[in-house]
């Protein structure tokens, strides 16, 4: 199913609509906030308000932060939430950061979740146009083996591997965002 920021009602569809309507490529490691206008509405706005219905609201606020490389303020909210999608949204953090060590210890912490699936289909298709790339997901999602591949990445910029990197990483926050973002069916 392709990511709609639609989807999500009027007003995280406006906050999206600033960078990208959900389909910008993040960094692989730091990087400032990429829209002060986004950071500007989601500091006045709450989770509730924004996610009435949604699994995880704050867990969805954490990663509206991330998409626009917020780091410090998903940090904050992300470190709060004790659930698997607190610890997936804190790892994806620290992997940006990078600290790879700290973001193993986040997907530790996440245990498996019900995105690697999707996620590794997805992962499967992209690496499709990447013939050259020598990362591929296997039988099960290893984020594990992302993080290596991203710090692999990351050290090439410009590479096919950064760029098969950042497209799963799209895919990733994409897959989580809904997860979080939508109500329980």
């Amino acid at each position: 199913m392709p990511f709609d920021s639609s989807d999500y009602g009027p007003q995280v569809q406006a906050i999206l609509a600033l960078d990208g309507d959900g389909w910008r490529l993040m960094p692989l490691a730091g990087g400032a906030c990429s829209s002060p206008e986004a950071a500007a509405r989601l500091r006045s706005a709450r989770a509730s308000e924004l996610f009435p219905t949604a699994r995880a609201p704050e867990a969805a606020l954490s990663g509206l932060w991330l998409y626009f490389s917020c780091l410090d303020e998903s940090h904050r909210i992300s470190q709060r939430i004790d659930t698997p999608e607190g610890s997936f949204w804190h790892g994806i953090m620290h992997r940006q950061e990078p600290d790879p060590e700290n973001a193993a210890y986040w997907f530790r912490r996440t245990g498996r979740h019900p995105v690697f699936e999707p996620l590794r289909q997805d992962a499967a298709r992209i690496l499709e146009a990447f013939p050259e790339v020598a990362f591929r997901p296997g039988s099960a999602w290893d984020p594990f083996a992302f993080i290596d591949f991203c710090e692999q990445a990351r050290r090439r910029p410009g590479s096919k591997e950064e760029e098969a990197a950042r497209l799963i990483q799209r895919a990733e926050w994409q897959l989580l965002f809904d997860y979080c973002a939508r109500a329980i069916r």
